[in-house]
């Protein structure tokens, strides 16, 4: 027996889960990393940290398994932006999580000068200062990076391939959320490029998502020369891991936010309302089907929801209304519903479909009788309803209904919220038996592209779900629900709103 090592690199901490050859989990550890808040709406990582929890968990898994490693797989947080020094391999700033919203200003700045239709029409991505561009745009003027030909600058996956292998690489799932990425030429664009200032020398060679991409090297918690086979950023890696691998398939990630993926197929749709446009993965044209094509690329429509399970955290860390996270669903579903509390939680601004990065969260429907118990299941109650503002944009963009959507991620293990997710789509709920889907999917990506497995077929027939829901026939009280959402949040976002801010 032989495993499959993949790195899970997210918001919170980093997860390494071995993957035997049958496609099944053999073992797990995880390392949480710190979360840094220099100003309001500041959110920044240590890379440095980064790695060594990352060689840590790396190093307690191989030696939990004590198997021959065959390949590595990278799944990461995406948008998050690391500048470092080829020659000394050390950061130059800590990396701008995907939360940060320190570049809004620039972001209006370029809508209100006419970039918005240029930039939806090459990177499929709205601008707001989740995506890397604005990002890596500040580090260069204001985080004394020098520009020269020793700087690097990529998202954490390019960080870890470049400390696993020496390779400067990244593959096109992450390269299409930075906003410097053609995704129809699968290219670096030029023109974006200069808008930013950002140096194409110092961006990472885009290379497939699933190949030999490099091999490791000495020093290391594993063998020299086991092939980095699959690279996916996390949301491409759960749609895969949840074998999605036919268009018309989709799934929501529960996690620190949630991620709804549809997978739309070879063709890139043209820009839709509220939604992004993504690749999901670049694979050998063998392992689709199509053994004449050296690769094959597939799109997704996703949308993406900032704040569930750090509105979670926020009732355990900032409230002290809980003691522990798993404390949030039985305490929600202690209790039949709301009593007509609603909660926004746009902590860090709205995404889809808003798309508002100066809203704030409010709580809305108090009364004297609102207990901790009606907090805890708004909190829930939100989940499915962003959920629902996502998946109805796709449904209107696509031109055709869901028939089920598979979920994964924390959150997905609250019964209770399963059954609001039915209620609110009047969709089956599929909850998938791994809930390490994004770590699994980069492990199948490392397998088909290190030859264990051949085909994307192949991966889809080991997939199984643990828990199945189906909606409620009455879809009355789902709906009423729902309308209060959709009132609540016109009261943080959109005309004739007027959020609060720091400045405020």
């Amino acid at each position: 027996m032989s495993v499959i090592i993949t790195i899970d690199e997210g918001t919170t901490g980093v997860r390494a889960l071995a993957v035997d050859t049958s496609g099944r989990p053999a073992a797990s550890n995880y390392r949480e990393i710190t979360q840094h808040f220099p100003r309001p709406g500041w959110v920044e990582h240590d890379a440095t940290e980064i790695l060594e929890a990352t060689l840590d968990v790396v190093d307690r898994t191989v030696r939990t398994v004590d198997q021959p490693v065959v390949a590595i797989g990278i799944t990461d947080q995406r948008e998050t932006v690391v500048a470092w020094d080829r020659r000394t391999g050390e950061p130059l700033h800590r990396a701008l999580v995907w939360q940060d919203r320190r570049t809004t200003d620039r972001c209006e700045q370029l809508e209100a000068a006419g970039e918005l239709p240029r930039i939806r029409s090459l990177t499929g991505l709205v601008l707001d200062p989740y995506f890397s561009a604005t990002k890596i745009e500040w580090l260069l003027r204001h985080g004394d990076v020098t520009i020269d030909e020793h700087l690097a600058i990529g998202t954490i996956d390019s960080w870890l391939a470049w400390n696993l292998t020496g390779e400067h690489i990244t593959d096109p799932s992450n390269a299409s959320r930075t906003m410097l990425f053609d995704i129809r030429r699968g290219e670096w664009s030029a023109e974006l490029c200069e808008l930013f200032s950002v140096p194409r020398s110092a961006l990472p060679e885009v290379r497939p998502s699933a190949g030999i991409l490099g091999r490791t090297r000495s020093g290391l918690p594993l063998p020299a020369g086991v092939p980095l086979s699959g690279i996916l950023g996390d949301q491409q890696s759960s749609l895969f891991g949840q074998a999605c691998v036919q268009p018309g398939m989709a799934k929501n990630t529960y996690g620190t936010g949630s991620f709804v993926l549809l997978n739309v197929g070879e063709t890139c749709p043209e820009p839709s309302t509220g939604l992004l446009t993504t690749i999901a993965w670049e694979l050998p044209g063998s392992a689709v089907g199509q053994p004449e094509r050296t690769t094959v690329t597939t799109y997704a429509l996703e949308g993406s929801i900032f704040s569930t399970g750090s509105a979670v955290q926020w009732l355990r860390d900032g409230l002290g209304l809980i003691d522990d996270a798993a404390e949030c669903g039985p305490l929600a579903a202690s209790i039949s519903d709301s009593d007509g509390v609603v909660l926004v939680p746009a902590f860090t601004g709205l995404g889809s479909p808003q798309w508002d990065p100066r809203a704030r969260g409010a709580v809305l429907g108090i009364t004297r009788g609102t207990t901790r118990a009606h907090l805890a299941r708004a909190t829930v109650e939100s989940m499915a309803f962003g959920t629902r503002d996502v998946v109805d944009a796709m449904t209107a963009a696509s031109g055709r209904p869901l028939e089920s959507l598979r979920v994964d991620g924390g959150a997905s293990a609250m019964g209770l919220l399963l059954e609001l997710q039915a209620d609110q789509l009047g969709v089956t709920i599929e909850r998938s038996a791994t809930q390490d889907a994004t770590a699994l999917g980069a492990a199948y990506a490392a397998g088909i592209g290190a030859g264990v497995w051949a085909d994307a077929v192949e991966i889809a027939g080991t997939w199984s779900s643990d828990a199945v829901v189906e909606p409620s026939a009455d879809r009355a009280p789902a709906d009423a629900a729902y309308r209060r959402w959709l009132m609540a949040i016109s009261r943080v976002s959109g005309p004739g709103a007027a959020p609060l801010t720091p400045t405020d």
